[in-house]
């Protein structure tokens, strides 16, 4: 699989660039990217694999849709693998970690120093990309970090598209808090408290997104 074309057409479909339900013609694609349909045929298959897009018999590859219940079902899930991977991160967490944590937090709340949300929240999510990126290394369980992933991006877009109206600062400061929180857990060697840590801030981020999702 051409990695480079894969992760060019998975941002797009995670930055909202081809939006839920768009079809991607394979021939136009494998023509914008100068190779045969083989490889862009390959790339398309990791994304309906990963749930980004579906084949559609005789149409071609669409851009999945954003299904509010099936979300509500990923982030479920979510809670709970995101608190286990709290509580193993805790038993090989190492100095470097932690100060990798610190610098990720400094970053962040310099955020909170700019009210525009749309120069900034490409820097929000990368800065929590970051901190998970941290975290899953000192899991030492990739099964786990890649089920963490998976699941994290499902749920991206649905965060992204709130992003755009969001209570900015809230939400950069609960980003801030919970790296703060999670570096105390960690720090503490408390694998209890990192596991709740982690549940807690993902079900008030997705409180937060429901909200706006929903209106109410």
């Amino acid at each position: 699989m051409n990695a480079q074309i894969y992760t060019v057409i998975k941002n797009r479909i995670l930055f909202l660039e081809y939006a839920p339900g768009q079809i991607l013609n394979e021939n136009v694609l494998a023509k914008e990217f100068g190779v045969s349909r083989t490889p862009m045929r390959d790339v398309l298959n990791r994304l309906e694999w990963e749930k980004m897009a579906r084949v559609i018999p005789r149409t071609g590859t669409m851009v999945t849709e954003i299904k509010f219940e099936h979300m509500m079902n990923i982030y479920r899930a979510r809670f709970e693998i995101e608190g286990l991977a709290g509580s193993l991160a805790v038993e090989h967490i190492s100095k470097a970690h932690l100060e990798d944590l610190f610098a990720v937090k400094k970053r962040c709340e310099a955020l909170l120093k700019n009210n525009d949300r749309d120069k900034d929240k490409r820097n929000l999510v990368e800065i929590d990309k970051d901190f998970r990126e941290i975290v899953y290394d000192a899991i030492r369980n990739p099964v786990v970090a890649e089920l963490c992933q998976s699941l994290y991006e499902q749920t991206f877009r649905l965060w992204f598209i709130t992003l755009a109206n969001c209570d900015w600062p809230l939400e950069v400061k609960a980003l801030v808090d919970e790296i703060t929180s999670c570096h105390e857990a960690f720090s503490k060697k408390d694998s209890k408290m990192s596991f709740g840590i982690k549940k807690k801030y993902l079900i008030n981020h997705f409180d937060r997104i429901k909200t706006k999702f929903l209106g109410s």
